[in-house]
């Protein structure tokens, strides 16, 4: 494995990630369900963050084109929606990251999406990734299930080649067998080495994909475990979903963190990563 000596820091607005700068989280509602609960969550996580001085990215998704079933809640769309996540931006000052799928809302979602996602099962998408790439705002790529580690060199070479650097890795586990994902934990250091920040995404590497049979389950009870475990690993950050009432979520409520879990579990994580800093 090549190791890096200097990581690229990534400029989220007020503050950096990556790089050497401090922990953060990336947290929210897995789908924007109303403007009234978004708003409810943004503001929690805001109070939570800001009393552990953790910087923090807020996501939810307009549209979540690649549900399981074809009547699932999918969202509000991408023009409600993001009028939504602009009012997060101006009334919390929180930066916002959601989800584009297709080439044609990248023009849209830019005008106000802080941080472009691209999902994890379109992660070799080329056409997707170089538009996003091309907006020049800092794009934070899913590894496809599918995909290993190494991989995802050739995502960043497709970033790069568009003058673009500002770039995040997310893992987010491996599928193993069926309705089932294992994370593997060197996944951070192999992705950390090509010189970018890593994320662990703690929520939907506890999914079972297409578990319900019209739906995906998961198991929510080891998302502290493995947030935890890839701390350790040296991760840049954490992303996390979370919920007031994961069991009446829309979408993901499975494998979501109750939102009263949050502030004792960023404590640890925290705790974690200055360890890991200081060796």
């Amino acid at each position: 494995m090549k190791k890096v000596k200097v990581e690229r820091d990534v400029d989220i607005g007020s503050f950096k990630v990556g790089g050497g700068n401090p922990f953060f989280v990336i947290a929210g509602p897995c789908v924007i369900e109303s403007e009234k609960t978004v708003l409810t969550h943004a503001e929690a996580i805001k109070k939570i963050t800001d009393e552990l001085k953790i910087p923090c990215i807020f996501k939810s998704s307009y549209d979540k084109a690649n549900r399981t079933s074809l009547y699932s809640y999918r969202g509000p769309g991408i023009k409600k929606g993001l009028r939504i996540l602009k009012k997060v931006k101006t009334e919390f000052g929180l930066p916002v990251l959601s989800d584009v799928h297709t080439k044609e809302e990248i023009k849209e979602a830019q005008s106000v999406l802080d941080i472009i996602q691209i999902p994890a099962l379109l992660s070799r998408q080329t056409d997707l990734i170089v538009e996003a790439a091309k907006t020049k705002k800092p794009v934070n790529v899913k590894k496809g299930q599918f995909l290993s580690p190494r991989d995802m060199i050739n995502v960043i070479q497709k970033i790069t080649s568009c003058g673009n650097h500002k770039i995040l890795l997310t893992e987010r586990g491996n599928i193993f067998g069926y309705n089932s994902l294992v994370s593997d934990m060197r996944s951070i250091p192999i992705m950390k080495s090509f010189g970018y920040p890593v994320v662990f995404d703690a929520s939907h590497s506890v999914q079972t994909p297409g578990g319900k049979g019209d739906k995906s389950a998961g198991e929510s009870l080891f998302i502290p475990c493995l947030a935890k475990a890839a701390a350790a690993a040296g991760a840049d950050g954490i992303f996390m979903e979370v919920h007031l009432n994961p069991a009446k979520a829309l979408c993901d409520g499975t494998n979501m963190l109750k939102l009263n879990k949050l502030k004792k579990l960023l404590v640890i994580l925290k705790e974690i990563n200055e360890i890991v800093k200081s060796r």
